[in-house]
């Protein structure tokens, strides 16, 4: 099925929802209604624009580690754990915020926890730029991950961290945390002209409010009469639906979904991207290549292999996408691994930066083609509607655990032995590609129902 489709419930986990599936995003406005949407669509694209700034400053945050590592522990006298906590310790305040944003919104609002948020990334840039110490740079670190925690449009992220990389090379590491402050200073501003969620409104009873913001969004000619008698509808529906406790979860009925969820999140992250994006222009020096050119292809094959992926995933499938990206990471890691082997022996030395980049790009184009989207793609099919809240949340933890483990253990593995680093994660990965033959099932074209046939079969 189409991903939106499925992903559009979005009423209570509407900013909680991006992080289930990539083509969502924390607006009504990206719907597509066509009946409706007759009027100037200007506010659309406005509002469309204010939203993903949070996803760009969720890239900006995630890019942030790798091109200042060197700068940052030198200036400061970072010793390497104290550097492997500031590049880690992103992904807590992440799981915190993903976890607090469902409550926060339901309370103030759409547009409230979104400044919210957009405060947090702007003190935690600041407290970074300002940083003195290990200390200020955990705080502002931790506080930019929680304002991140609620955003996840995976194309902006991956050409924010694009961004990040590339003019992370010219850039000191004080003045690349200034730029995290642009997408926070839009997002903050522009909440001041757009309209609150109207699914928002819909479900705090608030019927003009909900009306008018639905019409400014879709433009003053527009006929709304249907498209708001749908969503009070699906309110309705889902104020009825029983809820969901966490032990629902494990019900025979649901627990092989939780199963394929749960299991793509330890998938996505344990074989060894977020150690690999924060701290890849470390790689490069290691390897003996330049961490400037090497950061810079990084960054845009990064953003051309994501779009590719994009386009691929409902006329390809989701399975074959994730067999292809499983296979393609197992033999990146395992170049990266001859690589290091061969320096660490002191064989074939001219070869070792060749291996090294080749490896490394390999890995991120074969994750950006499947492994980084498709598991959240698959998540947002699987779950029926009434644990689709409590399964996300859960899935969502597993997978911030997992990204806090890899670059946390990063830096410590690499110092243990660098080959041995990347055959571990080549073996995950294998791993990982028997998990996806074994257990996952193929959700193209298929309804919810007949997905959850296949499933329970």
């Amino acid at each position: 099925m189409p991903i939106k489709e499925d992903v559009e419930h979005g009423v209570e986990e509407e900013i909680r929802e991006p992080l289930m599936a990539e083509n969502k995003n924390l607006t009504d406005g990206l719907e597509d209604h066509d009946e409706s949407s007759k009027g100037h669509p200007w506010m659309v694209y406005f509002y469309t624009i204010v939203a993903v700034c949070g996803s760009y400053e969720f890239g900006s945050c995630a890019g942030y580690s790798s091109p200042t590592q060197t700068a940052i522990r030198e200036d400061l006298g970072l010793t390497l754990s104290e550097y492997s906590v500031f590049g880690s310790i992103l992904t807590f305040g992440a799981m915190i915020g993903a976890i607090t944003s469902g409550p926060i919104a339901d309370f103030i609002g759409r547009k409230g926890a979104m400044r919210v948020y957009s405060a947090f990334g702007v003190a935690g840039w600041l407290a970074i730029y300002f940083a003195k110490g290990a200390l200020s740079l955990d705080i502002g670190r931790l506080a930019t991950g929680y304002g991140m925690g609620a955003f996840s449009y995976v194309f902006m992220i991956c050409a924010a961290v694009s961004v990040s990389f590339i003019i992370g090379n010219v850039l000191s590491w004080r003045a690349l945390a200034l730029t995290g402050l642009i997408p926070c200073a839009v997002l903050l501003i522009g909440l001041f002209f757009i309209p609150e969620s109207p699914r928002w409104l819909a479900k705090m009873g608030r019927q003009k409010e909900f009306e008018a913001s639905l019409q400014k969004l879709r433009g003053k000619d527009a006929n709304i009469s249907h498209e708001a008698a749908e969503i009070q509808e699906y309110i309705a529906t889902l104020e009825n639906l029983p809820k969901a406790k966490l032990l629902d979860l494990f019900e025979r009925r649901y627990l092989r979904s939780v199963i394929i969820g749960v299991g793509l999140m330890v998938c996505q992250q344990f074989g060894g991207i977020n150690g690999i994006c924060f701290y890849v222009s470390n790689i490069f020096e290691t390897a003996g290549f330049s961490s400037t050119v090497g950061t810079i292809t990084y960054a845009l094959l990064q953003v051309v292999v994501t779009g590719l992926g994009a386009a691929m995933i409902d006329r390809v499938g989701r399975k074959p996408l994730l067999l292809v990206s499983g296979s393609g990471l197992v033999a990146a890691c395992i170049i990266t691994a001859v690589s290091f082997f061969l320096k660490v022996h002191e064989l074939s030395l001219n070869a070792v930066p060749i291996l090294a980049v080749t490896g490394i790009l390999l890995y991120i184009a074969s994750f950006s083609v499947g492994m980084g989207a498709v598991p959240w793609v698959v998540m947002s099919e699987i779950f029926p509607i009434n644990i689709k809240g409590q399964a996300g949340s859960l899935a969502t933890l597993v997978n911030w655990f997992g990204a806090w483990l890899c670059s946390y253990t990063f830096n410590y593995l690499m110092s243990w032995s660098s080959y041995g680093t990347f055959i571990l994660y080549a073996a995950i990965n294998a791993l990982a590609i028997l998990f996806i033959i074994g257990v996952v099932p193929e959700t193209k074209g298929k309804t919810l129902e007949q997905i959850q046939a296949s499933i329970n079969a």
